[in-house]
């Protein structure tokens, strides 16, 4: 009775090891969906700042429009042309959203592989028992 606990235990073990393995990939799956999440999110911010950075608003005047985005001229005096998302300390919190979700971004794709690698790995961590 007690030589067949070892046996038992290592069978439980052998079974539940599938188990534990798909509820990994389930878990890597689901992080590498929150890591694309996070990549868009990073694409579109970096794209609104650099469509504030570059483009030109305000009204047209002739065939451009009055007010030159900051990188792209010098700034207008006019007071058409003060909008508060084109200025420099909006600029700048734009910057460091789209910094911070870049990380973001970055950390959950390294921990989605991560995961990934072992989910997929070979079950060399479950030995039997002798």
């Amino acid at each position: 009775m007690i030589a067949d606990m070892p046996a038992q235990q290592t069978a439980d073990a052998a079974n539940a090891a599938p188990a534990h393995a798909e509820q990994e990939r389930q878990r890597a799956r689901r992080v590498e969906a929150w890591s694309i999440a996070w990549m868009l999110l990073a694409l579109a911010i970096w794209g609104w700042f650099a469509f504030l950075m570059l483009a030109d608003y305000g009204p047209e005047f002739g065939d451009r429009a009055l007010c030159r985005g900051p990188l792209v001229g010098p700034s207008s005096e006019d007071s058409l042309c003060h909008d508060q998302l084109r200025q420099w300390p909006a600029l700048l919190g734009i910057l460091a959203l789209a910094v911070i979700v870049t990380v973001s971004a970055a950390a959950t794709i390294v921990y989605a592989k991560v995961l990934s690698r072992l989910a997929h790995r070979d079950g060399s961590g479950v030995r039997p028992q002798d």
